[in-house]
């Protein structure tokens, strides 16, 4: 009798299987929209076995904007950015959207797409166009060999326009297949407000096939966020950063009947303790223009500035640097916002039993961490998301909910919650290997 009225019952869970056959298993979404089964970081899938350093790592990535500090700096720069060099976030800007010429600054995207792209011991020949480019010029004359290795200390230190054009041509083809990789390299750092034409900086225009008219610039934004690439994120970064930190440097060409000796123009290195790099611009219609990067207590900041005065105020923008880089020294440090949290669980819907599955971050204990550049201003907040239930099955490792942290109220950590049991769903399938079990089997 036992026997049947279980039957029964299976015969009554096939019918009500039956009614929901074919129907998804439900997952929580993401924060912000993105695939269940992924942590979405700044709107970013990431796989859910990365582990919590790298969620971490990933989530203060350009995660949040500042808060807008109530100080407001006296600058002279048109257009100027504070960055934290550690994770993209821009901790303190004037107009850093503003699309401006950028002179010579440019030169950092010469220099690492080189340093990418070709050998430090390729020959590189100066020609009739790169040898007829306008001062600051190395001056050589047209067919003169160089080691790019050399070039690229002329070009930094120096900024020589001519060596700008000779390295372009050597690793692009020309000038403008050069610009070309360029722009492709802006976009794949994220840069969409940057337009390359010269490899040099000087100002230019160009027409589009559309007939809309572009011309060579940046924002301060996205010109801190290249410079931030070479030092940090670029396979070069090393050789970058020995290049344009070096004091000065001699060489001379493949003949060696010409000597040639460069000095290096960024002022900061001796300024600063702790500045890494850096790169100065001039152009009439860009005024004075800087970008650089110091390191302090693990700290690393970026800044840019773009239009810091026209003759005769030279030195306005190593004014304009001090005063970002110690505003960003003496209000931003780290911090490590991670909140433990209780053991927490979800029911489940349409399972073969009723119950709750526990849930858990997974992370061991060196993981539970999250350092995130902070200043007194900045709010962080530290809240779950869990789904009402689970729909059946549900697999042990399956996403269940999100653990959500956010920076001046914008999402900038999003550690995934599993379970950590299975469960199946009560189904067709089920109930008849049940029905198969009592009937066939044990009877």
């Amino acid at each position: 009798m036992g026997k049947r009225n279980r039957a029964y019952g299976l015969m009554i869970g096939m019918a009500a299987g039956f009614a929901v056959w074919g129907s998804a298993p439900a997952y929580p979404a993401a924060p912000g929209g993105g695939a269940a089964r992924l942590a979405v970081i700044n709107g970013a899938p990431v796989q859910p076995n990365a582990s919590g350093s790298d969620l971490a790592r990933l989530a203060a990535a350009g995660s949040a904007p500042a808060g807008q500090s109530r100080q407001e700096l006296k600058l002279h720069a048109l257009s100027a950015v504070l960055m934290d060099g550690g994770s993209g976030r821009i901790l303190y800007e004037k107009d850093g959207n503003v699309f401006r010429p950028m002179a010579s600054t440019t030169k950092i995207m010469t220099c690492i797409l080189a340093l990418e792209n070709a050998s430090l011991e390729d020959v590189c020949v100066f020609s009739e166009t790169a040898a007829s480019q306008p001062r600051v010029h190395l001056g050589a004359p047209p067919g003169t060999e160089f080691l790019l290795k050399d070039l690229l200390y002329s070009l930094m230190l120096e900024s020589h326009n001519d060596t700008a054009v000779a390295i372009a041509e050597h690793v692009g083809g020309s000038v403008e297949s050069f610009s070309e990789m360029m722009n492709q390299k802006a976009r794949d750092i994220g840069c969409s407000d940057t337009w390359f034409i010269t490899p040099n900086g000087l100002d230019a225009a160009c027409v589009m096939e559309d007939g809309t008219e572009k011309s060579h610039g940046t924002t301060a934004a996205d010109l801190a966020a290249i410079l931030r690439y070479c030092i940090r994120e670029s396979p070069m970064k090393e050789a970058f950063l020995k290049i344009t930190g070096t004091p000065s440097r001699s060489f001379s060409d493949l003949s060696g009947k010409r000597f040639y000796s460069c000095t290096n123009h960024n002022a900061l290195l001796g300024m600063m303790e702790g500045a890494l790099t850096g790169k100065t611009g001039f152009t009439g219609g860009a005024g004075y223009s800087y970008v650089g990067a110091l390191e302090d207590e693990g700290r690393t900041f970026v800044i840019a500035l773009l239009g810091s005065g026209w003759p005769p105020h030279k030195g306005w923008k190593w004014e304009d640097a001090r005063t970002l880089l110690r505003y960003g020294m003496e209000h931003y440090h780290y911090r490590d916002v991670f909140e433990a949290s209780e053991e927490r669980s979800v029911p489940v819907k349409n399972g073969i039993r009723e119950g709750m599955i526990p849930v858990s971050d997974r992370l061991q204990r060196e993981e539970r961490t999250l350092r995130l550049l902070l200043s007194d201003e900045d709010q962080v907040e530290h809240a779950e998301s869990l789904p009402d239930h689970l729909e059946a099955p549900v697999r042990v490792g399956d996403v269940a909910g999100y653990e959500i942290y956010r920076l001046n109220g914008e999402t900038a950590a999003v550690f995934p919650l599993y379970a950590e049991e299975s469960m199946e769903r009560w189904n067709f399938p089920y109930c008849f290997c049940g029905i198969f079990d009592i009937f066939f089997i044990k009877s």
